[in-house]
């Protein structure tokens, strides 16, 4: 299955915290789309979030964000583990 990383970018007043919380609800909902959200990365000074997730596609990826907390990824780039 395809791998991605999606880009949340200007999230105002980010929290690594918020961020826990928002990974913990997508953990919730990925089985219904056949998606893994496997970890997360927070850059509060830089106001960006980063998603790695396996998934069949970007859309289904999207709608685990949508249903679970609604923040949907600026950018998504499908990548390689290496």
């Amino acid at each position: 299955m395809p791998l991605y990383m999606d880009v949340h970018r200007h999230m105002k007043g980010v929290t690594a915290a918020a961020v826990a919380d928002a990974h913990a609800k997508d953990l919730k909902v990925q089985g219904k789309y056949g998606v893994d959200y496997r970890s997360y990365w927070v850059d509060e000074k830089g106001e960006t979030i980063y998603c790695l997730v396996e998934a069949p596609s970007p859309e289904a990826a999207a709608r685990v964000h949508k249903e679970a907390h609604g923040l949907l990824a600026d950018e998504t780039h499908e990548v390689k583990q290496g």
